[in-house]
């Protein structure tokens, strides 16, 4: 078990170092802001949406390392998926941040992201890890409003 935490420390930490699909992107015709207080996390999330699939994503901001790490794997993911699907992630990946068991909660789905399933342990650090999946919910229904985990 102390092996595992070491390995998802590991991929956490060097999400969190050297962040995937960190930069502005232009092209894109969805985003939002969102913002931590507690925190201090403060990140934007660009989508570039065609015909219901996400076609390109990226995301920039100032955040601890569990949040950039979750914006970073949470990109990875949902490249090339549809809306449906990226929502459906969404909530697995609450519930896996969240919920004790996580029932219908398809591993499969969520893949690398189930190094986060530690952070339930830690409720200040599940609003660190879940900023930049409610700012991608709110790029994805082009809210006018910044996201807070408040």
């Amino acid at each position: 078990m102390t092996d595992l935490r070491e390995l998802y420390q590991e991929v956490i930490l060097d999400h969190s170092k050297k962040p995937r699909n960190y930069h502005r992107l232009e092209a894109a015709n969805h985003e939002a802001e969102g913002y931590n207080p507690l925190c201090g996390d403060h990140i934007k999330v660009y989508l570039l949406v065609r015909d219901g699939v996400v076609e390109d994503v990226a995301f920039e901001g100032a955040g601890c390392a569990i949040c950039t790490a979750s914006a970073s794997m949470m990109t990875q993911q949902i490249k090339g998926r549809s809306a449906e699907e990226v929502e459906r992630l969404f909530r697995n990946f609450h519930a896996l941040v969240t919920e004790e068991e996580t029932l219908g909660t398809s591993r499969e789905d969520l893949g690398k992201l189930e190094v986060f399933a530690g952070v339930r342990d830690y409720p200040v650090r599940v609003k660190c890890a879940t900023l930049p999946w409610h700012t991608l919910h709110a790029a994805l229904d082009n809210a006018g409003e910044p996201v807070t985990t408040e």
